[in-house]
């Protein structure tokens, strides 16, 4: 099978033979569901997956770009929890070497007992960090402090502390992740809502209900075991196995805005570790801008575009002012964007979000279906190995022996330089730039503020289930995130590639352009 076909979505449903039993069909394409797919296919199970809207679409385009332990689980005690996600943090690094790049980070020290204590607790970090450390922490006096970070607020700074953890681009790891699935021989469907489960006469789970969006045709999928791996949504599938069952999942929203790289020049994040809530606040570079975030609010609702409130607007600006010598205000946030994160739902009311567990549950419902909640980022490969080897405990697959620890995913290269952009597509940035050799319009840029090429539409379109404006400009470019209003302005233009690649008429653009413009005033101000 030729690279043409491979990832073409047509290609992939006319290849699905839907009388035949999959051994694990995974609903949801974010971090775990991906994880998951990728966990089962690589063992050799016959995988699988069915994404409602895109890949990483959710909660998983919209962190705040950290592959790291978690210095603030640290502080609250929870050793294991961090253990496990440093050493995920080091095999995601060997694993994906193109997106996840060591970053230094500097907690900046007002008090003078800071530096002591700061410095002891990072020791500790790089203690459970072990072989796979990213450098060890140290404290920096005053003078150095200031030349690393210029724009930093100098009244009362009495030095800093340095440590080192990991950065990625978020859904270009899911993309990656996907692409392996293909390679190694799982069927993954973008935009395939699943909105039934199937039982056998005895009412265990033997299969799911799907529907295609794009062409509005149903399917039913026969499986040997069935994962719920849909992140703010799993309480939805929950309640189609059992409609009485109990909310699993509270959705708590955690809110960044993004800045100019003026605000933080230089190559260091900063953590700020106690802010007014509690919780800590990061700055961080990326892709020539500035994350700044997040917030903790808890929700009762959850939706697939959720919006920051004015009060996690103001926090982050505020917060962030207390720090920075040349002030932010609401006309220099370039996107502003909010994910949500399926924190398990407290038995009541007294427990706060933040120290709520971010350790994964493994649920399995008395049908049989396999839920898989909770999390992060950094240790999706740990929750995707013991997911499948809950399936296996409970007697529904044959045990065979994980193989994720070492597996290079798609596009693993090592990456010297992130000068230039296309470094995040590793291995494939070489066929890129054939294309724009081919066609010398490919060549040209998306938007004057933006580094993108056309030729990435027409890659993602190609080679990476891109469907849509959105697809493009908010998770395979991350266009969205870096300058909303030039994502807005780039729309036509990528809705004439995508057009053109997909077969696609003039009225599928118009209304194309409207819904991402409808999508991006969310991450404007």
């Amino acid at each position: 099978m030729s690279d043409q076909h491979t990832y073409a979505r047509e290609t992939i449903l006319n290849q699905t033979n839907t009388n035949e039993e999959w051994d694990v069909i995974v609903i949801g394409g974010g971090a775990t569901g991906l994880g998951t797919a990728l966990d089962s296919v690589t063992r050799g199970y016959k995988t699988l997956l069915l994404e409602m809207a895109d890949y990483a679409k959710g909660t998983s385009s919209r962190s705040t770009k950290l592959v790291h332990g978690g210095v603030r689980y640290l502080a609250q005690g929870d050793i294991d929890l961090v253990k496990e996600a440093l050493h995920e943090r080091g095999l995601l690094a060997r694993n994906a070497p193109h997106l996840v790049k060591n970053q230094s980070f500097v907690i900046p020290n007002y008090k003078w007992w800071e530096g002591f204590y700061y410095t002891v607790g990072l020791k500790v970090y790089d203690f459970l960090a072990g072989k796979l450390s990213l450098g060890k922490s140290k404290h920096i006096k005053t003078k150095e402090t200031v030349s690393r970070l210029s724009t930093l607020k100098q009244d009362h700074l009495k030095g800093g502390v340095v440590y080192q953890d990991g950065q990625f681009d978020d859904s270009r790891l899911a993309i990656n992740v996907a692409q392996s699935c293909l390679e190694e021989g799982a069927t993954l469907l973008n935009y395939f809502r699943v909105n039934d489960l199937t039982k056998d006469e005895k009412g265990n789970i033997n299969g799911v209900k799907a529907t295609d969006n794009e062409t509005g045709v149903s399917y039913t999928f026969k499986g040997k075991a069935v994962v719920n791996a849909t992140g703010i949504f799993t309480d939805d599938i929950l309640q189609m196995d059992n409609p009485e069952a109990r909310k699993m999942v509270r959705p708590s929203q955690g809110v960044h805005l993004v800045f100019d790289k003026s605000f933080l020049p230089g190559e260091d994040a900063i953590m700020i570790p106690k802010t007014d809530d509690g919780r800590v606040l990061f700055a961080v570079p990326w892709h020539d801008k500035v994350i700044v975030g997040t917030t903790d609010t808890m929700l009762d609702e959850h939706s697939l575009e959720p919006k920051a409130q004015e009060q996690e607007i103001e926090f982050i600006l505020n917060t962030f002012n207390k720090y920075i010598s040349k002030p932010v205000s609401r006309k220099d946030v370039l996107s502003i964007y909010a994910g949500l994160r399926p924190l398990a739902a407290p038995k009541d009311d007294s427990e706060k979000s933040k120290e709520i567990s971010r350790s994964h549950k493994i649920i399995v419902s008395k049908t049989g279906l396999v839920t898989i909640t909770g999390g992060k980022w950094t240790t999706f490969r740990k929750m995707a190995q013991d997911t499948v080897n809950k399936i296996i405990n409970i007697g529904k697959l044959p045990n065979k022996p994980c193989k994720t620890e070492k597996f290079a995913l798609h596009g693993a290269q090592e990456t010297t330089s992130h000068e230039n952009h296309l470094y995040i597509y590793g291995s494939d940035q070489e066929k890129i730039k054939k294309l724009m050799q081919e066609d010398p319009e490919l060549a040209q840029k998306l938007h004057e503020r933006l580094p993108f090429f056309k030729a990435e539409v027409v890659w993602a379109a190609r080679q990476e289930m891109a469907r849509t404006i959105d697809d493009v400009l908010a998770r395979r470019v991350r266009a969205l995130f870096l300058d909303a209003k030039a994502a807005i302005e780039s729309a036509p233009i990528v809705a004439d590639l995508l057009a053109k690649e997909l077969g696609k008429d003039e009225s599928w653009k118009q209304n194309q352009i409207e819904t991402f413009t409808k999508i991006a005033k969310n991450y404007t101000i």
